[in-house]
């Protein structure tokens, strides 16, 4: 058991640094998908980037791995956009904010949550890929922070930045353009599988489903939705993928009051009907339970 424990730890660790040679080679197919004609989006091996061009400048939603920085510009630059004015993290994590130092140094200015700042500026370790991130150089850090959100005026629309308590991590924020009717949620949303929450750093899975509720509050059937992690998303998936996590949570909770460990609750199976749906991302229900059941 140990042993198989290990493999998949290691294969989650590759999955999540990718800062390999595969990595180096996907960059190459970066394109821009089209969600409105002035918000485009990224998806690649690490979270799913957001773009938004006009007079005022460019606006960036995470920004990936450092290696892809080029990329990602070249992509800006063939949408008719220019090196990013701005740049809000959704949360800390490498895959949303490893191009944060590149794009600092070129003049981009960094928002997010209190708390992405403090992790970026200290680092941190991640228990579940046994992980460590060191600290973001101070030209990489957010240069303006906000606790509750923040409201941007640009290129003829009202974008409010909005955070979520103790959901995915403890600083997520979604991004809601009010005219365009567009939401990046951030890793809030993994469209299509069980989403990591790294309850070592404040996440839980109350608080998702929470943060989906809110999401839910402000989207009607033409809403588009650009995932943390998955193809471009709508209400209805957004509303299958809440389902899926207050199932899994009441019965994670039953199990839970029954003072059932995080091995034995996986090992009753709870979520087996719900692995052919959700169990083809990085995580299989049972490694899920034990990664999320503390957070519960």
């Amino acid at each position: 058991m140990r042993h198989k424990k290990l493999i998949v730890l290691c294969m989650l660790t590759v999955w999540f640094l990718s800062y390999t040679i595969t990595v180096q080679a996907d960059a190459d197919k970066i394109s821009p998908i089209p969600v409105t004609e002035q918000i485009f989006m990224i998806a690649g091996k690490g979270g799913n980037v957001g773009i938004f061009t006009g007079k005022d400048g460019t606006f960036l939603i995470d920004d990936n791995f450092a290696p892809l920085t080029e990329k990602i510009i070249a992509a800006i630059k063939s949408i008719g956009g220019e090196h990013p004015k701005f740049l809000i993290n959704t949360h800390y994590h490498g895959d949303h904010t490893g191009g944060n130092e590149n794009l600092g140094s070129g003049g981009t200015l960094i928002f997010s949550h209190d708390n992405v700042r403090e992790r970026l500026k200290n680092g941190a370790f991640i228990k579940a890929f046994n992980m460590k991130m060191n600290a973001t150089a101070s030209v990489g850090l957010p240069v303006v922070t906000f606790a509750e959100g923040i409201s941007f005026h640009l290129n003829s629309d009202t974008i409010h930045a909005i955070h979520v308590a103790h959901a995915h991590t403890d600083g997520d924020s979604f991004i809601y353009f009010e005219k365009a009717n567009v939401i990046h949620t951030g890793d809030i949303l993994f469209n299509g599988f069980y989403p990591f929450i790294d309850v070592n750093h404040g996440g839980s899975l109350r608080g998702t489903i929470q943060g989906v509720d809110t999401i839910l509050s402000l989207v009607d059937a033409d809403t588009k939705i650009i995932p943390g992690h998955g193809p471009l998303a709508d209400k209805a998936q957004l509303e299958n993928y809440r389902e899926m996590l207050m199932s899994a949570y009441d019965r994670l909770r039953k199990l839970k009051a029954e003072g059932k460990t995080s091995e034995e609750a996986a090992a009753t199976k709870p979520l087996a009907d719900m692995e052919a749906t959700w169990g083809g991302g990085i995580f299989t229900g049972d490694r899920w339970i034990e990664l999320i059941y503390s957070g519960v």
